[in-house]
């Protein structure tokens, strides 16, 4: 995969994590990409971080933003795809580190017919605040800092950090959605499209990336694993409120039940009136 890659970044009123993700990705090796804020209606403080990496950074950072209307996590995602240049999409949370090789390996990982769910290592609640507080570069630190940490209980495993050849196991789950997830999510924008996007009659925190992945297995696009090349470091957090669990989750029961259903009912083609904050418009967007 040569072209442009749109790293979409979802975030909600915690810039201090977000700054740690977006030093990890200004500090990639791989320098054919641009980054999207997915920004699910966050305080004034959000866009003055963002106003200033976007005047620091080496490539492209963009704000997309709407009003809080709750957890439409969804739906802000559609609007950063419908603005993004890129031909190849890597969803990524606002409280995940990357390491400097993750858009490379994700390059190197994507391949026609398929879309690549990557892991993840847990930091703990003590470690995150330490990172935090402290201003650890995460991004930078060697896998043996990381074997320490793990040693130490800071994280929860360590093996993800560990690079495996790419090899035929990667293709062992190819019709599995289950643990795929858009703290680490590849997918090609043509097939995004296809299946009209994230749903966005998902509200509330749960399973609107189980149904975006089922959606793509329903029409034929297949699961090649990024595990064992393209980790992120998860930052401890409390729980989403979660009092809409059980309506999502009968719903993606319903979806998993029925391979028909493709295309969300209210979808990324339904999602093109954009807001932006000031921070945003300033940049030119």
């Amino acid at each position: 995969m040569n072209g442009l890659i749109s790293v979409i970044v979802a975030t909600y009123n915690w810039p201090e994590a977000l700054d740690a993700c977006l030093a990890g990705l200004l500090a990639q090796s791989d320098s054919q990409f641009e980054i999207l804020v997915a920004d699910d209606g966050s305080q004034p403080e959000t866009a003055a971080r963002i106003a200033a990496w976007q005047a620091v950074a080496s490539r492209p950072i963009r704000h997309v933003w709407h009003e809080d209307r709750g957890f439409r996590a969804g739906k802000i995602r559609n609007r950063a795809v419908a603005v993004s240049r890129g031909d190849y999409l890597l969803f990524v949370d606002g409280d995940c580190v990357t390491l400097p090789d993750f858009v490379a390996r994700h390059r190197q990982l994507a391949e026609t017919g398929y879309f690549v769910p990557g892991n993840r290592c847990l930091l703990s609640q003590a470690y995150t605040e330490q990172v935090l507080r402290q201003g650890l570069p995460l991004h930078s630190r060697s896998k043996a800092y990381f074997l320490v940490q793990r040693l130490r209980g800071r994280i929860n495993r360590w093996l993800p950090l560990l690079y495996l050849p790419l090899t035929a196991w990667r293709y062992a789950r190819a019709e599995h959605w289950q643990n795929a997830m858009t703290c680490n999510l590849a997918v090609w924008k043509d097939d995004f499209f296809r299946v009209n996007g994230f749903d966005e009659i998902y509200e509330g925190w749960g399973y609107e990336d189980s149904d975006l992945v089922i959606r793509l297995l329903h029409c034929g696009i297949r699961r090649k694993e990024g595990r064992f090349a393209a980790p992120v470091l998860h930052l401890w957090h409390r729980q989403n409120d979660r009092s809409r669990h059980d309506q999502n989750y009968q719903r993606l029961l319903a979806r998993v039940a029925d391979p028909a259903v493709i295309r969300a009912e209210r979808g990324v083609g339904d999602t093109f009136e954009l807001q932006t904050t000031p921070a945003a418009v300033q940049a030119g967007q």
